[in-house]
């Protein structure tokens, strides 16, 4: 396969860059660039921004408001994007049950959820897995009781991404507890309905971006279904195996290459740079041929549209997730001792703190490295993901 960029696609780079110059207000910069929790009303102006230039869904079809862009004009979007410091796009809404919706959903759901995402009016909150229920996604409790024209919801969802910000949630639940995967069904909840509970989990970094979620008699229209009774669970895979994708997050990764070099060409050993210690530097050169690595196996993904066999979700999740923990490791390894404190969110994600006597990349890094060793877990923990790459070559 041949996956060189031919003029059009610099062409189509030029033009992302001079929008990104011209749009991107630099506040916004300014926050993205620390590895801290992103917020919520940034994401939101900035996807209002994209979306006057119809560019708020770089990977939708245009039917559906999106930009019917190529896999690679996607790819160049995304890296100039988070090159330039802009806010990611909502992950649940753009990768996530936007494309389910927009494919399995009925026409009421696409007119009444789509366009708000779009202009950065709506954001969704993922109600997957359950205190008891993680890996096992299957063994979810969570029940949806058909009641006349509506549903009654009754459960726990845990580790919900931006929950306390969302305006939707989107839960898988059992409509037939007597069945595993047949049994399940994808359900959409008004996250202000009565009966919903949002608890904020505040992670080891000191910061607030999971929540656990109750779910107490709480009625949903059967017009919020999603697709048919007892079809979640295809729907979930159909979701996942997106999600997974994205875990590889080339351009995350490569941004913390970048950001692991200029740490290392600041601190002085010797009689030169950390970066330029040898032994050091063949570290970062093996983190370099791993992301070099997993940029073109995406490509390949991306290359296939749909049409390989190959679990690349699956392989691109594991590849992906392992490298931000290595990247981020070595990160904090090459700021020494300053690498062990937490700079508070609160006070650190703005760029008003009054940085330590460090180099002024290092807030945000430790509470981004801790929270980032839940990559391997979540989205489906890289064990499952060995074993369903195993069963598919060999065929068990």
């Amino acid at each position: 396969m041949d996956f060189s960029f031919d003029p059009r696609d610099e062409e189509f780079r030029q033009e992302v860059r001079a929008f990104l110059r011209d749009n991107l207000p630099p506040e916004l910069v300014q926050r993205a660039k620390r590895p801290y929790h992103q917020d919520k009303a940034d994401t939101r102006r900035w996807t209002s921004i994209l979306y006057k230039r119809g560019w708020s869904a770089p990977s939708w079809p245009k039917e559906f408001g999106g930009t019917g862009w190529s896999p690679m004009q996607q790819f160049i979007f995304d890296q100039e994007c988070f090159d330039a410091g802009a806010p990611i796009l909502e992950t649940s809404g753009l990768k996530m049950i936007g494309p389910v919706i927009f494919t399995f959903g009925s026409a009421e759901q696409r007119v009444r959820f789509l366009e708000p995402w779009l202009r950065g009016e709506l954001s969704w909150g993922q109600g997957f897995s359950e205190p008891n229920a993680g890996s096992d996604l299957a063994s979810l409790t969570t029940r949806a009781v058909r009641d006349g024209d509506e549903y009654v919801v009754n459960g726990r969802k845990i580790w919900t991404s931006a929950g306390h910000f969302a305006d939707w949630f989107f839960l898988l639940v059992k409509t037939d507890p007597s069945e595993r995967q047949r049994g399940i069904s994808l359900l959409l909840v008004d996250a202000k309905a009565p009966g919903v509970t949002v608890r904020p989990i505040y992670d080891i970094g000191e910061g607030h971006n999971l929540n656990e979620v109750f779910f107490d008699d709480v009625r949903t229209s059967a017009d919020n279904l999603v697709g048919e009774e007892g079809k979640g669970w295809t729907y979930a895979k159909f979701l996942l195996e997106r999600e997974r994708a994205f875990s590889a997050e080339v351009p995350r990764n490569k941004t913390g290459l970048k950001r692991l070099k200029a740490i290392a060409a600041q601190r002085g050993v010797r009689n030169g740079t950390l970066l330029e210690d040898p032994a050091f530097a063949a570290r970062v050169a093996q983190l370099e041929a791993d992301l070099l690595a997993l940029e073109w196996a995406t490509l390949r993904a991306l290359s296939s549209g749909g049409g390989s066999n190959l679990p690349f979700g699956s392989i691109l999740k594991i590849r992906g997730t392992e490298l931000q923990q290595k990247i981020g490791e070595l990160q904090l390894e090459a700021l020494g001792d300053y690498g062990t404190y937490v700079y508070p969110e609160a006070e650190y994600a703005s760029g008003s703190g009054k940085s330590l006597p460090a180099s002024d990349l290092a807030p945000g890094l430790l509470a981004d490295f801790m929270y980032r060793r839940a990559t391997t877990i979540y989205g489906g923990a890289n064990e499952i993901q060995r074993t369903l790459i195993a069963k598919n070559y060999l065929k068990l």
